[in-house]
């Protein structure tokens, strides 16, 4: 029991920002993508059913040639259940940027969330004028505070575009050069760090608070080594 009772569950918002350009056909990578998230929903569960006093609610936005709310409504996570993404088109992120600004005002979030997470996942660069969206996205308090994670998914992934979104010193994106790669970061970005953003250490008032109070865990150790050049993305 904590000094004053119990604490009051509080919102905390994962969002997904998935990268759906036509280049994510290739070799597999949005099918590892969508296999990826699958995967790592159950994991999720047990790590929400650990800490009660948070209520995790999970959504998805997708961004080729414009962009869109893929799974728009901020859905519990014992109730979210994925949707497989298809692939075309271009890669406006700056359009994603907007949608997640919009996401981000208060309301619809609230003063008493959590700090968000938000994971974005690219193979690629930006074909808009994706910098001024992202100016205008870190306006909003709640993405300046939000825990925020890059993942590249193969070699032509611009790392650059993605620490800008990161923003934040010590903080790297992440590259997968394969499926299992892939696996093993969406792993650790939907439950090592939910976990870390969930737990009752960081549910003091960080409304006015900079940095945010979550620490990362540890990055998980990867198979750098493949069989196969066709391995590789």
């Amino acid at each position: 029991m904590r000094p004053g009772g119990e604490l009051a569950t509080r919102p905390l918002h994962f969002i997904w920002v998935a990268d759906c350009s036509i280049s994510m056909k290739t070799n597999g990578k949005i099918e590892a993508l969508n296999n990826a998230i699958k995967q790592t929903l159950p994991m999720m569960r047990e790590v929400a059913n650990e800490n009660p006093n948070a209520e995790v609610l999970v959504r998805a936005l997708k961004f080729s040639s414009g962009a869109s709310w893929h799974i728009e409504d901020a859905t519990p996570i014992d109730k979210f259940n994925w949707i497989d993404l298809d692939a075309s088109g271009v890669t406006d992120m700056g359009e994603a940027f907007k949608l997640l600004k919009d996401a981000l005002k208060i309301p619809p979030m609230t003063e008493r969330a959590l700090p968000p997470v938000i994971i974005l996942l690219s193979d690629g660069q930006p074909t808009d004028k994706y910098r001024e969206a992202l100016k205008d996205l870190f306006k909003e308090p709640w993405a300046v505070k939000a825990v925020r994670i890059g993942i590249g998914i193969g070699k032509a992934a611009n790392k650059k575009v993605l620490k800008e979104f990161i923003n934040q010193e010590g903080i790297e994106p992440l590259q997968a050069d394969n499926a299992y790669q892939l696996i093993e970061y969406i792993k650790w970005a939907s439950t090592a760090v939910l976990k870390a953003a969930s737990s009752p250490a960081s549910q003091i008032e960080v409304i006015d608070a900079f940095p945010v109070n979550v620490v990362l865990p540890a990055l998980p150790d990867v198979i750098t080594d493949v069989i196969s050049v066709e391995d590789v993305w």
